[in-house]
């Protein structure tokens, strides 16, 4: 377990288990695709990776994915965040990087955004209310929310701005860590998927 420090809160984020969509590298947001049958064995096995803590909050995406993650995780009472949703790729949903790219090309979601999706200004705001709910709780946060979502709230956590996220590889069904060192907010650990003791 990380270490105690100046700062306060710990968020630890979980993103869900492997659909269909996400094997297939499709940009998945609005669309609520189930876990696939290696989604859901990963997502159980998130419950024996996760320590015993004293949770403040176990919050969720209202998303299929994630609240069904969630659940066989062992939290089936996860609060449901609606901040916590994937971001809005608009008419890029379904779509794989290479699909977009044969449009607009060299595009990615950082530096470009989705085509009449959300933008990466409303994709900020969503992360840092997630954020400041997290370092207000009184306790380590467990999220359990989406790839690029989750990688910008790693970015906003240390301070740095939504496109940071690009630099911040995310597996499904891995465990990521955001906390403090002293007074300065760190990534405790990234994309973590094994035993987190």
């Amino acid at each position: 377990m990380p270490g105690t420090s100046a700062g306060t809160g710990e968020l630890w984020l979980v993103r869900h288990g492997e659909t269909e969509w996400s094997a297939s590298g499709r940009h998945t947001s609005r669309t609520d695709v189930d876990l696939t049958p290696a989604g859901e064995a990963a997502a159980r096995d998130v419950a024996r990776r996760l320590p015993d803590l004293a949770w403040a909050r176990v919050l969720t995406s209202p998303r299929l994915r994630a609240r069904r993650t969630a659940d066989l995780a062992g939290f089936p009472d996860a609060e449901v965040v609606e901040d916590l949703v994937e971001w809005d790729y608009g008419a890029d949903e379904g779509r794989t990087t290479a699909e977009i790219r044969a449009d607009r090309p060299g595009w990615t979601v950082w530096a470009d955004g989705p085509d009449g999706g959300e933008s990466a200004e409303d994709v900020r705001a969503r992360a840092d209310r997630v954020v400041e709910a997290a370092r207000s709780a009184g306790g380590p946060v467990l999220a359990f929310c989406h790839g690029h979502l989750s990688r910008v709230l790693g970015a906003r956590w240390v301070g740095e701005p939504v496109r940071f996220g690009a630099h911040l590889r995310l597996s499904t069904a891995a465990v990521s860590v955001l906390g403090w060192e002293r007074e300065t907010p760190v990534v405790l650990r990234w994309n973590d998927t094994g035993p987190l003791t």
